[in-house]
């Protein structure tokens, strides 16, 4: 202890220097966390918004994601309904939705297009999305629908553009059924919706799947999407469905998240970079007060080692010092951080679309114990690191010549 009160009155005898370096390692953790925080924030919202577009877990036949199908549906699911019902035992799993993957024509009468369709279950679909399905006009799928109407569709933004397509508007669906013919149906746009990806926009429909089924002649169903109650219990969900399911093929949402994966991998190299950045500037500027400490206190520490202070004690004292700041620095860091995030997220500031989508998000900063606390350690172990060695060398210092030194 009586080393620790030494090492802080040490650091009051130049309070100038001693003040800008606590500065600047509260700058470097204030910004090591707020950059660490928004990253684990986009990564929390690109797994939510991957995790709700494919599901967390996707049972399809055991040759489907390897191979392509030679007719439609030939890679289909017929036994859905009691693969869902025995899915849905599970007290993890929220609800499994059939989900039928088609592609083919949508027309206007005057105008015709690709499309790529979505049969979906529309009584749970649309609870799994959330907020990251936006509806432009119009409303979502209801099961069935008016009895005696049309079958309903929903249209992605830039799809219904193409075609000049609003609610009410009247549109010809045309595919190849499984059995090799082509079929057309009539159906109704009920709603027009936006994803935030053009390129998706441009293409996407949602449908009942008893619709698609109708369109595509069949009884099956491409795959079934499994919700969780909480992505963290992915992979335990998984391993038990593959125990119950041996016959079946099964992904999870990490094995389709491409983007997830590509933009983690991009800002792990940027705020790594960042932070390695930071930690490096604070090992300066604490270096740099150490150094310049040694250099006016030679002949003290020449005087402590005639009185018999060993080498180890002087880096000792030097060590704590440097440990002090860093935790000092942390701190104030640690606040600057905290006021930070809770600023911008009561700021309401949006962030502009990221590469390759079409619509914002707001701004935010996690605040994780496990990143504060890695943080502050990082900062504290610089500090000292610095300190000790800059002391190290000052220390082993004959005394003779530490105390003619000028």
């Amino acid at each position: 202890m009586k080393w620790l009160v030494l090492a802080v009155k040490n650091l009051g005898r130049n309070r100038r220097r001693a003040l800008i370096t606590l500065l600047i390692t509260a700058v470097g953790t204030a910004a090591i966390l707020v950059g660490g925080g928004f990253a684990l924030y986009t990564y929390q919202s690109l797994r939510e918004q991957a995790a709700r577009d494919s599901g967390h877990l996707i049972l399809a036949h055991k040759k489907y994601f390897d191979e392509e199908e030679d007719a439609p549906m030939s890679l289909g699911l017929s036994d859905y309904a009691s693969i869902k019902a025995k899915l849905e035992r599970d007290d993890r799993v929220r609800t499994a939705l059939p989900r039928l993957n088609f592609t083919g024509l949508i027309s206007n009468g005057d105008k015709s297009t690709v499309f790529i369709g979505a049969g979906i279950d529309a009584r749970g679909e649309f609870q799994t999305k959330g907020p990251f399905l936006k509806m432009l006009a119009g409303d979502v799928l209801v099961p069935g629908g008016p009895e005696g109407t049309a079958p309903e569709v929903m249209l992605g933004g830039e799809l219904a553009k193409q075609l000049k397509a609003k609610p009410g508007s009247v549109l010809t669906l045309l595919s190849t059924t499984t059995e090799g013919s082509l079929n057309a149906l009539d159906v109704t746009v009920r709603g027009i919706f936006s994803l935030g990806v053009p390129e998706f926009d441009k293409r996407a429909i949602y449908v009942d799947v008893v619709t698609a089924q109708k369109l595509l002649v069949t009884d099956k169903v491409s795959q079934v999407a499994v919700y969780l109650d909480a992505t963290e219990s992915t992979d335990a969900a998984a391993a038990s469905a593959r125990q119950a399911f041996p016959e079946l093929a099964m992904q999870t949402w990490q094995d389709q998240a491409f983007y997830y994966e590509a933009v983690r991998n991009l800002y792990n190299r940027i705020f790594g970079l960042m932070g390695g950045i930071m930690v490096v500037i604070v090992l300066f500027a604490v270096s740099n007060t150490m150094a310049m400490s040694v250099v006016e206190r030679t002949r003290e520490i020449g005087t402590l080692r005639a009185l018999g202070t060993l080498p180890r004690q002087i880096v000792q004292v030097f060590t704590l010092e440097g440990a002090f700041i860093g935790a000092a620095g942390a701190v104030i860091g640690v606040v600057i951080g905290l006021a930070t995030a809770l600023g911008l997220t009561l700021a309401g500031l949006q962030m502009p679309p990221p590469p390759g989508q079409s619509v914002g998000y707001p701004l935010s900063i996690n605040v994780e114990t496990e990143l504060y606390v890695a943080g502050v350690l990082t900062v504290i172990a610089a500090s000292t690191v610095a300190a000790w060695l800059m002391s190290r060398k000052a220390s082993r210092r004959p005394i003779v010549e530490a105390l003619t030194h000028v």
